[in-house]
């Protein structure tokens, strides 16, 4: 299905439409402005609740379960935005089914040198080579126990996943993988293994699986029990014989997920962007295929016995029921609300749920894995 289909929705909510009218406002001033420090703007916007909105019922056919816990819709905020768990409760407002926050590594970092954020605004993708830059496991430790103070686990309000990352001069990938879990898993309905970053020195080839075996039994050593579902989140760029590896590595370790992708460091023909030359993780539209295609792959391989969440250029209704539909219980985005918004998460639940009842399916479940018919399906994870 193209990932260009729109479907008209009725009007929108009062609330919604003023956001995005404040939106509009912004865009010219925001896009004048240095990516990152546009990005600390929104931060501070978001904290001082100025893109709130009241709660809004979903349609009950976006409702789902995933490893047990429900949620009210499948679109999710992919890491990266809310690196230091700074406005997660905003997001969820704004109408995510869940957030994810991180990377976050032990120690604080700074990340690589400035510029590392890069928009190709004609082609509604971004270039990244941050670097994992956060506050720290300790920092978000103390954020994520005052969020908790107020949402406990289980508790309707979305999914909090924390995804983790190791420090670029660390040489122990286990250990910094175990402190996070360590300090965090407490606090997360989810728990990522993010070895997919392109940014971070030899990072990606943690996802040799012998590298991950490594990083699996010092890691689930440290967690609490009862455990936070455990995922690993990939890169778009593996070879097939990389997937074959991977899909088996999950099949028996018993992972809980797998997230299906990270950033790519390939370069789509037709790229239009001054800055598509940038070294770093390309993100957003131009990564749809690349990513949606893994998603499918990934669903084969695994048989539909491990949850995926499909990330990867979502920026429509259409988009996140391709992913869905390629296998995905959840599917995640960021890059598209820099250029769209943030009316987008409202926009694409009108839109899913009209394209699921168009084709005659009852719930969400009956749609993951359905564009694959050959694949074996199994009950949601």
């Amino acid at each position: 299905m193209s990932s260009r289909l729109s479907i008209r929705n009725p009007s929108r909510p009062t609330a919604v439409r003023a956001v995005n009218q404040l939106f509009a406002l912004l865009r010219p001033l925001l896009f004048r402005l240095e990516p990152e420090r546009a990005h600390a703007l929104t931060l501070w916007a978001l904290r001082m609740g100025l893109a709130r909105l009241p709660a809004m019922q979903d349609d009950p056919i976006l409702a789902t379960r995933l490893w047990g816990r429900s949620l009210r819709n499948p679109i999710g905020l992919a890491a990266g935005f809310d690196k230091n768990a700074e406005v997660i409760e905003a997001m969820l407002e704004l109408g995510f089914g869940a957030v994810e926050v991180g990377s976050v590594t032990p120690l604080p970092q700074p990340g690589n040198p400035r510029p590392r954020v890069f928009r190709l605004t004609e082609d509604e993708g971004v270039i990244n080579r941050l670097g994992f830059n956060n506050g720290g496991i300790e920092e978000m430790a103390r954020r994520l126990e005052a969020y908790r103070g107020a949402h406990p686990l289980g508790g309707a309000q979305g999914l909090l996943g924390v995804n983790l990352g190791k420090n670029k001069q660390s040489t122990d990938a286990g250990a910094d993988y175990a402190a996070g879990a360590r300090a965090l898993a407490g606090f997360a309905d989810y728990l990522v293994v993010n070895v997919s970053s392109p940014n971070t020195p030899g990072l990606r080839a943690l996802q040799d699986p012998r590298e991950l075996e490594a990083i699996l039994e010092p890691l689930r050593a440290a967690l609490p029990r009862p455990a936070p579902p455990l995922v690993l989140k990939v890169a778009p760029d593996l070879s097939d014989a990389d997937k074959l590896d991977i899909a088996a590595f999950a099949l028996e370790h018993e992972l809980d997920g797998l997230i299906v992708s990270n950033t790519t460091i390939s370069r789509p023909a037709g790229l239009r962007g001054a800055a598509s030359g940038e070294a770093g993780g390309l993100s957003g539209r131009p990564l749809f295929h690349l990513a949606t295609a893994a998603l499918s792959d990934f669903y084969r391989l695994t048989e539909g016995r491990v949850a995926l969440i499909g990330t990867g250029g979502v920026a429509s209704g259409a988009d996140a029921y391709a992913k869905i539909r390629a296998g995905a219980s959840m599917v995640q985005l960021y890059t598209a609300l820099i250029f769209q918004g943030p009316d987008l998460v409202w926009r694409i639940k009108q839109d899913l749920t009209e394209l699921l009842r168009r084709d005659g399916f009852e719930s969400l479940e009956q749609a993951v894995g359905a564009g694959l018919p050959d694949t074996p399906r199994q009950n949601s994870p």
